[in-house]
């Protein structure tokens, strides 16, 4: 490439959350900066569609508007952006025995819910008498197995598990997925006990609930985009990374040709494969890390509905199915439940989840085929034999990561080895947490970092 090097003091590559969280940081502390992107809108995977009358994800559907989050939405005068979903969103659902029952949202619920079994739900009240352990090392399954029980594990966790991760509770790491809840047992030998200690202190606290915005997350995306101005350089690759001296240089292609970057200071926040490709040539060690973290595979079905078709009411937030169900589907979500405008009147949208660990190839079939694995779940969950159809599929091979039993001494290796090539710092979902907030502050956390 000979095009002319253009000198910032600081580059972000991927424009995602978490590019866009850096860049953010970035440009209060002063600096000069450039996000590049070859999307041709911010956001990664925040992505919203308006079909006529609907409104719909490709990507994540709510967020948790987190403390860090929160903080940045004040700081740039957004707050009122963000739109609580209503009330039914408490209400949700797990698909057991053929039926959709509610799962239990206080004591006297987890009392009668037939979700456990009597044993069951003593084992789980036993949590705070039994002794401490070590979740060094531990799945999710094995924790909450041992913390609450082998029954609570497998109907209630790993269900939860299903719709957040697409993962196998199995093999997901439990000091990467529920670090609170492993940091409550460290320091009081109680999950229960830990976290009413954890309530009383003072620290920082985000939004309750879950939220999107009136136009969906793809405007708030947009929304965070618009104060970085010129240094949103969206539609531009970055190729070739390389080291010059003390700073960082990254060759690019963007829509007017070849361009060439310098900056001292560099966040990688683009997915962990992306990230691995650019930084082979300067560290072959730190790009076979990043490789190997794994991602589960999703696709995202948007689909219209009346209602009066069903056999049961599509009520709240939605259902999730376990592994022992034997579905195609992972879970759905009831979304015009939740946020206005989302469907015309007299009808609903859902959103369907189908692939994760569990059916991985789903990525890479035709719609006739996913259509028809759709038809059958439907039946059965919802009791929908017609009155539906599908608006959108969304393809996202490389989804959700997942993180494994060592990947919180994975994450603090990488960081350690990207710190000895200099003023370079790793950010994403798959470094903090796949949540849409948590992946935000990775990246704030970053810019402040480097």
């Amino acid at each position: 490439m000979s095009a002319a090097l253009r000198d910032v003091d600081a580059l972000v590559v991927g424009a995602g959350v978490a590019g866009l969280g850096a860049a953010h940081a970035l440009k209060a502390r002063g600096f000069e900066t450039a996000l590049l992107d070859p999307s041709t809108q911010p956001g990664g995977v925040l992505q919203s569609v308006r079909a006529g009358d609907y409104l719909f994800e490709r990507g994540p559907n709510t967020i948790a508007v987190k403390a860090p989050a929160l903080a940045l939405l004040r700081r740039l005068g957004l707050e009122d952006r963000v739109l609580p979903a209503s009330p039914a969103s408490r209400l949700r659902f797990l698909y057991h025995d053929a039926c959709l029952e509610p799962l239990p949202t206080g004591l006297a619920a987890a009392v009668t819910t037939p979700l456990l079994s009597p044993r069951g739900k003593l084992r789980v009240l036993r949590e705070p008498f039994v002794r401490r352990g070590d979740a060094a090392g531990e799945s999710v399954h094995e924790f909450c197995s041992r913390r609450l029980g082998p029954e609570a594990s497998e109907r209630l966790v790993g269900a939860f598990l299903t719709g957040v991760y697409a993962g196998d509770e199995r093999e997901l790491g439990a000091e990467a997925v529920f670090p609170q809840l492993v940091e409550a047992e460290r320091e009081s030998g109680s999950i229960v006990r830990g976290l009413l200690a954890a309530r009383r202190r003072d620290s920082p606290r985000g939004l309750r609930g879950i939220y999107s915005t009136p136009l969906g997350l793809g405007d708030l995306a947009a929304a965070l985009a618009e104060p970085l101005g010129d240094a949103c350089r969206l539609g531009v690759r970055a190729e070739r990374l390389a080291r010059d001296g003390d700073h960082w240089r990254i060759e690019a292609r963007g829509a007017g040709g070849d361009e060439a970057w310098s900056a001292k200071r560099l966040v990688l926040a683009a997915p962990a494969a992306e990230s691995a490709a650019l930084v082979e040539p300067v560290d072959a060690t730190l790009a076979a890390g990043l490789r190997a973290i794994a991602y589960a595979p999703i696709v995202s079905v948007a689909v219209a509905v009346d209602p009066a078709r069903a056999s049961r009411p599509l009520a709240g937030f939605g259902f999730l199915v376990p592994r022992a169900a034997g579905l195609r589907v992972l879970g759905c979500l009831f979304m015009s439940n939740l946020f206005p405008g989302r469907a015309p009147s007299g009808h609903a949208l859902m959103t369907i989840m189908l692939g994760g660990v569990r059916w991985p190839e789903a990525v890479e079939l035709p719609d006739d085929v996913l259509r028809d694995a759709l038809a059958a779940d439907l039946e059965r969950t919802l009791g929908l034999r017609d009155g539906w159809e599908v608006l959108h599929v969304a393809r996202w091979p490389r989804a959700v990561p997942q993180p494994a039993r060592d990947h919180v001494g994975r994450v603090r290796d990488l960081a350690q080895r990207a710190a000895r090539l200099g003023t370079l710092e790793l950010a994403g979902a798959w470094k903090a947490g796949v949540g849409v907030s948590d992946a935000l502050a990775s990246g704030l956390a970053a810019g402040d970092a480097v």
